[in-house]
């Protein structure tokens, strides 16, 4: 019998237990399966030693079991709400991006060294809130201000990527915007350099980005963290996309559109 998985997805939030591997895991969850919903997918596994009182851990014994034709179970929903808040991000493994297409590339964690630069950022959020949000603070500083209880406006836990701002990270008003794809470039002008010229820490670009996830403009890579616990999955640079991650690369870069 194949072995039981868990997979905690960020589009949309929720534990699963599946006897797919990830790779097959990625697929089905984004190409769709019947009633199932199409588009890009992200996910974490999980440490299938992890237990919590939280979740119904014994129904993924009793319904992870191969069907009559013999095939592996794709999914058992285990929760659905508060999910990430949840799940330690120490029971966090590998980080799975799939295309639209359904095409997965493993990130895997590595430990995050803070950068001495400084520059104005460019951070999409993607559970348990969506927005976009420009800001001075580096991804560490920043998910510990996202995640601080004593701030009025505040989630337990964070996960969410940097994308590329070019010569505008330190020029919000006349820096390159070569190659941006945002197709509001003022009003990200006009964000970054409110915080640019105040002390304000973040300044709220787009309620969510409404056309998903724009894999080709990710910087540095993706991060996950609270107070207590941060995890950094590093994005490969363009030079291993066009060589060693060809296929997934080219399947992103077709899905990418202009947003913000």
């Amino acid at each position: 019998m194949s072995e039981v998985r868990f997979y905690l997805s960020l589009i949309p939030q929720a534990l699963v237990a599946s006897m797919l591997s990830p790779d097959d895991f990625g697929l089905y969850y984004a190409t769709g399966k019947q009633a199932h919903t199409h588009g890009e997918a992200i996910f974490f596994e999980v440490d299938p030693d992890w237990r919590s009182d939280d979740f119904p851990f014994d129904i993924s014994v009793e319904k992870c079991v191969p069907g009559p034709d013999g095939q592996p179970k794709e999914s058992v929903y285990m929760g659905i709400y508060r999910v990430l808040s949840r799940v330690p991000v120490s029971a966090l493994g590998s980080l799975y991006l799939v295309t639209p297409d359904g095409v997965v590339l493993e990130l895997n964690k590595m430990q995050y060294t803070e950068s001495e630069e400084k520059e104005l950022h460019l951070y999409q959020e993607f559970c348990p809130i969506t927005p976009m949000v420009a800001s001075r603070l580096n991804p560490r500083q920043f998910c510990d201000f996202i995640t601080d209880q004593s701030q009025p406006i505040h989630v337990p836990r964070i996960v969410f990527s940097e994308l590329r701002l070019n010569g505008l990270s330190s020029d919000p008003k006349r820096g390159d915007a070569h190659d941006l794809p945002y197709h509001n470039l003022q009003h990200l002008r006009d964000c970054l350099s409110q915080i640019d010229s105040s002390h304000k820490e973040t300044k709220l670009v787009a309620k969510q980005a409404t056309e998903g996830v724009l894999y080709r403009m990710v910087k540095g890579g993706f991060y996950v963290g609270d107070h207590a616990e941060f995890a950094y999955y590093p994005y490969p640079s363009i030079d291993e996309l066009e060589t060693r991650c060809r296929s997934w690369w080219r399947s992103a870069q077709i899905a990418s559109r202009p947003w913000i």
